[in-house]
């Protein structure tokens, strides 16, 4: 049985940052906010977000997907993080 389940909402910016990501990048993002759907117990790779426009962030390979966290989960926006390497200096 399963309680509290959650409607996902892309919002419109989510949708366009989501089409331009390489196609590998793209269904595991999908997968991965799919999973948002289950009882928030289930959730991994999710961090609230304190003095910040959204709620909570998730990690998702190099792509951090912002949303909030309300009646039900609303995607906002999908960042690609940068991290340094050897060539950042």
């Amino acid at each position: 049985m399963i309680l509290n389940e959650n409607t996902i909402e892309w919002h419109n910016k989510a949708r366009k940052q989501l089409k331009k990501l390489p196609r590998n990048y793209q269904l595991a993002i999908v997968e991965a906010v799919d999973v948002l759907e289950q009882p928030q117990i289930e959730w991994r790779n999710v961090v609230e977000l304190k003095n910040h426009s959204c709620d909570c962030r998730m990690r998702v390979g190099r792509y951090r997907v912002l949303f909030d966290y309300d009646d039900g989960i609303r995607v906002v926006a999908i960042q690609e993080v940068r991290k340094r390497d050897e060539r950042t200096y």
